[in-house]
């Protein structure tokens, strides 16, 4: 049994953390809205009223929030935990942020006596509930085993792929593979409807050969049904891609690709889509072939 501190209770925080708690260990959760913590405490956790009040105590201190300068607030800010966890608590970060930002917070943390993993996930809000999350693992080799069995209460594939900010570089890889995919999967249905095939069975026909993927087999039923609850939020994409365009060009890497469907995230963005599911990135399609958008 372990005690956790664990900041940031949303859409993929709350069922992490409830995880956490139905293995057995004692979790201590923070939200800024406090009906966040409900379902933590059903499953016996507790609600902390504030950063410092999760952290008393805690060997371990999860972060869950959507961007680099929430982390930094959380992390550094007053009041954080920095300033109030347990010397030689292990802090793991399962949000998805800018590399650099993640090596300078663990330049940090070392600092004030602390160990810091960057442990972004990959699955969606489907992945967080399910305890099937891939989650890309950067920091010390000792620090991850240590974690592990933390891990694996929350996770499907969990890999260690480096040092400090490698496993934000690694997630950022992922969000361009991802949301090239939703919108090559868009543009294809957009492409089927327009001559009057059975999407539904093509689409299950499509997900059985090489354009098959985790994508097609998780957001098709989403495009079929114009139904864009999110469970990944286009504004959070629309983050991530400008994370990977910024982290390509510091490397002096191409990614032409890349850049072409950052600025149609950003597009569904100023239509208005960004608390929409990225599977919306449908409904650009269908504006950019002249039709309403669902």
């Amino acid at each position: 049994m372990t005690n956790i501190a664990f900041i940031g209770l949303g859409i993929m925080g709350s069922p992490m953390a409830v995880h956490l708690a139905n293995a057995g260990h004692q979790v201590a959760g923070y939200n800024l809205d406090p009906e966040r913590a409900k379902p933590l405490v059903d499953a016996g956790g507790r609600a902390a009223d504030s950063i410092a009040d999760a952290v008393k105590g805690a060997d371990v201190v999860c972060v869950m929030v959507p961007d680099s300068p929430d982390v930094g607030l959380v992390l550094a800010g007053p009041g954080g935990v920095f300033q109030n966890a347990q010397t030689d608590a292990l802090i793991i970060d399962f949000s998805s942020i800018r590399p650099d930002v993640t090596i300078e917070l663990a330049r940090q943390a070392r600092g004030h006596g602390f160990r810091l993993l960057d442990a972004p996930v990959s699955g969606g809000e489907a992945g967080a509930r399910n305890a099937a999350l891939s989650i890309m693992v950067g920091g010390e080799a000792g620090d991850f085993e240590a974690a592990k069995p933390l891990f694996d209460a929350v996770g499907k594939t969990v890999v260690h792929v480096g040092g400090s900010g490698s496993g934000q570089t690694v997630k950022a890889a992922n969000q361009l593979i991802v949301a090239a995919n939703i919108q090559a999967v868009s543009e294809a249905l957009i492409f089927l409807e327009a001559y009057g095939v059975d999407t539904k069975a093509a689409l299950e026909v499509l997900g059985g050969g090489l354009a098959g993927s985790a994508v097609l087999n998780q957001k098709k039923e989403n495009m079929l049904s114009r139904s864009f609850q999110p469970g990944f939020r286009i504004d959070l994409h629309h983050k991530d891609m400008g994370i990977v365009t910024a982290a390509a060009r510091e490397a002096g890497v191409v990614v032409p690709l890349g850049a072409l469907v950052a600025q149609l995230v950003a597009s569904a963005r100023a239509n208005g889509d960004g608390g929409l599911d990225h599977s919306a990135l449908l409904r650009g399609v269908e504006r950019l072939s002249g039709k309403a958008a669902s």
